[in-house]
């Protein structure tokens, strides 16, 4: 069963959340999408999720989507992270006794880990895909901006040609008329500078069962920003998995997506029956 709701954060901005769920769910699964993209580019992995029994709540981070914010902005980073509390919330709401899990995309794994260090006992735990950890080297021309005056420069939203090996993949992503075509300098410094350098402090705080995941190939998010995260937390359960040849989107490639959502679920079930 599909709905799609609007929800109202901590400062009033609307969320569009989709929630789908199987008949007599035993896990629920909250997942954070990337920079630029949007909730619905995740229906596959929404579908295979509630092929295993998990309910899937899925929404649009502010400035993005259908949700609610100017576009392609945010002063601050931690709204993106309590944006997301108040989903993991509506997710508690309807089912109170079941485990939460995460699975935060490329921003949406450093908005994932910036939740796992401030909100430390909502969450069974987390999956990564190709999390953002360290500063990016695609972004450095931004620290010469002065973001008293340039915070609303527009920055073109070149990464299509780097997000999957398949193009199909590439081409739907362009034609997607939800994507953002462009982002303002606010937003890429406020997550990719100041959010980055706040999470690297923290990151020693960190201590969810978590599994990471990352392309070897990853152009937009080096591997080895999935790698820091792993020797920088302090779980006890902490697991790494950088599989070769794959780009950014892991969980569209059309060969390896299956294999790796079975690995996802079957973690889940290890952490579920302990």
């Amino acid at each position: 069963m599909k709905k799609e709701i609007i929800i109202h954060s901590f400062d009033g901005t609307e969320l569009y959340m989709q929630k789908n769920t199987p008949q007599n769910p035993h896990a629920v699964m909250v997942i954070v999408h990337g920079l630029g993209e949007h909730s619905g580019r995740y229906e596959y992995v929404t579908e295979k999720l509630n092929g295993y029994g998990y309910a899937v709540y899925r929404f649009d981070n502010r400035g993005h989507g259908k949700s609610g914010g100017a576009r392609g902005y945010v002063e601050d980073a931690s709204k993106f992270v309590h944006d997301a509390h108040e989903v993991v919330k509506a997710a508690r709401h309807d089912y109170p006794k079941l485990p939460i899990f995460m699975l935060g995309h490329s921003m949406g794994g450093f908005i994932a880990a910036s939740y796992g260090v401030q909100y430390k006992n909502t969450l069974a735990g987390q999956i990564f895909s190709g999390p953002v950890i360290l500063e990016l080297p695609a972004f450095d021309e931004l620290k010469k901006l002065d973001m008293e005056k340039e915070a609303l420069t527009r920055i073109p939203n070149g990464l299509a040609h780097l997000i999957c090996r398949s193009p199909a993949v590439v081409q739907d992503y362009e034609n997607d008329p939800y994507n953002l075509k462009e982002f303002t300098a606010k937003l890429l410094t406020a997550v990719f500078q100041e959010g980055v350098q706040h999470l690297l402090q923290k990151l020693p705080q960190y201590t969810y069962p978590c599994y990471i995941l990352h392309g070897e190939d990853d152009q937009i998010v080096p591997a080895d920003s999935g790698r820091y995260l792993y020797d920088h937390i302090a779980s006890e359960d902490k697991s790494i998995c950088v599989i070769p040849h794959l780009y950014h989107e892991i969980l569209n490639e059309e060969k390896e997506k299956d294999e790796l959502l079975q690995e996802i679920f079957e973690w889940i079930e290890e952490r579920i029956q302990k």
